[in-house]
């Protein structure tokens, strides 16, 4: 799967967990089922009426949770896999996720907006990252090796 729809299925599920026991639920869960019709807009067994029901059911469990973050975090790789899965079959589905999270994030108050940071580095890559704030690295040049400290007097 591209990144890119990879992310956008990583962003979809945070918005949609993240609305899970909101005021903005009834809205995201109506335009998060619409997602999983057919490319005719026609509902389906396996589609939007059965996500539309795997949607209420969670979020009657995060209600029911007493620490609704927690539950949110465990519900997120299922709808993750789940977006992950018609981006698959749909890639031309990905703008109306795209506006899904922006609606989604539009409606939720401060509080409730979770920002997710996903990165990833590959073969020999380092990644040095922060959210609402800074990272200051200092490396020595490749070739070069920091003195070892216990040869340091001080």
């Amino acid at each position: 799967m591209d990144d890119a729809l990879l992310v956008l299925a990583q962003a979809g599920a945070g918005a949609v967990v993240a609305a899970m026991a909101t005021d903005a639920w009834n809205s995201a869960r109506t335009r998060a089922a619409r997602l999983f019709r057919r490319g005719d807009g026609e509902p389906t067994d396996e589609g939007e009426l059965l996500e539309g029901e795997l949607l209420e059911r969670d979020h009657q469990l995060v209600v029911a949770m007493e620490d609704r973050d927690e539950a949110r975090a465990r519900l997120l790789p299922g709808w993750e896999l789940r977006l992950r899965l018609l981006l698959e079959s749909r890639p031309e589905a990905a703008e109306e996720v795209r506006r899904l999270v922006e609606e989604i994030e539009a409606s939720l108050g401060p509080a409730e907006r979770r920002s997710v940071q996903i990165n990833t580095a590959r073969e020999h890559g380092q990644v040095f990252a922060a959210q609402g704030g800074n990272v200051i690295v200092h490396q020595e040049p490749p070739g070069r090796s920091a003195p070892d400290r216990g040869d340091m007097e001080g």
